[in-house]
């Protein structure tokens, strides 16, 4: 395996709807919609798993936990970022940051980025500092901007895990 930090790259969107939750990085966000999803729906923790198996080279979210698995119905998100993190230190890395962006019209999510941010912090074994989390609109354009969807976008930068003499 090559020493060179790896970087990694994740986008998903959903389709918002009436009465569900919506959980934007681990943390529920009171909200008239939420996202449809076969899981829990988490955007951004979905973006973070994609982001990391990319670094890896080991395919996509939807690869491990297929949406027509019912073991995956309503699940956790923290699940497959969770098993994502874990194949990156059996492959020797570790992520060094993250940052991300959540596109909503609606819930407004300026208030809640900073508990957010916190929470993938704390998931990724990170300080406070080595993580973004932004919040946009997209200005009337397109399912998301016409509050009919929300998306997020990750990237993270991987490190082979230190003491490795091989690294």
């Amino acid at each position: 395996m090559s020493a060179d930090p790896r970087v990694g790259i994740g986008l998903d969107s959903h389709r918002l709807e009436a009465g569900r939750r919506c959980v934007l990085g681990g943390v529920e966000i009171p909200a008239e919609a939420g996202p449809v999803g076969h899981s829990d729906g988490d955007v951004l923790l979905h973006a973070l798993t994609d982001a990391v198996l990319g670094a890896l080279g080991q395919g996509d979210i939807g690869d491990l936990f297929p949406p027509g698995d019912e073991r995956w119905r309503g699940a956790d998100s923290s699940t497959f970022l969770a098993e994502a993190l874990r194949r990156a230190a059996a492959a020797g890395f570790r992520v060094a940051s993250a940052d991300t962006v959540v596109s909503a019209e609606r819930p407004r999510l300026g208030p809640w980025k900073e508990r957010i941010r916190a929470n993938v912090a704390a998931m990724l074994g990170l300080p406070h500092d080595r993580v973004g989390v932004k919040a946009k609109t997209a200005e009337g354009l397109g399912p998301v901007g016409e509050g009919r969807a929300i998306e997020a976008r990750a990237v993270v930068l991987l490190l082979p895990l230190p003491g490795d003499p091989t690294r």
